[in-house]
Parts: structure tokens; sequence; C-alpha cells
């Protein structure tokens, strides 16, 4: 969703850029101001778009940190399986 709400802002941007009219004043001076402009117009749009690539989780997956506990112990529990019999499998309890 945020990659599209990007790309919507940057062709905004661009086409207000192309559709807006220079005023007469301007086209006589010096243009170092819109080159400038320009230049941090364009490092932002690309900070922008650079910023959206996806890294994945990083070197840890997402389920790698468990909370500690500190009063743990190991209980068997009973349960009856889906072929009927009782099993009895471990758990770990935390207080």
């Amino acid at each position: 969703m945020m990659k599209v709400i990007t790309l919507a802002t940057a062709s905004a941007l661009v086409l207000a850029a192309a559709v807006s009219s220079e005023p007469a004043y301007a086209r006589h001076r010096n243009n170092g101001g819109a080159v400038a402009a320009g230049v941090i117009g364009g490092l932002a749009l690309g900070a922008i778009i650079g910023s959206q690539t996806n890294y994945g989780p990083g070197y840890y997956g997402p389920q790698e940190y468990q909370p500690v506990y500190r009063d743990c112990r190991m209980e068997r529990e009973q349960y009856v399986g889906q072929d009927g019999r009782y099993h009895s499998r471990r758990i770990r309890v935390c207080d």
C-alpha cells in the first residue's frame, strides 16, 4: 500500500511540474535556483523510492526472540489423540 501511495505522490509531483507554466519574468533570469531545486527534489524522491525496498526480516527470523522466564518447569499432560487413545506429552509451564 505504501508503494502505491509513493508512486501516486511522485506521479502527481511530475505532473504538476510538467503542467505548470513559467512566468514571463523568469524566462530571462538565471535558472540556478531551478537547477538546485531539481537536484534537491530528485534526491528526496530517490530517498523515498529507495526506502520502499524490502530487505526481508533480517539475519534473525521474526520468531527468533522469545521472552525469558525464570520460574519454568516441565509437566506431563495427557490428552486423547485422533485415534482415540491416551497420549502424554511434556509441556513447559512458566510462572
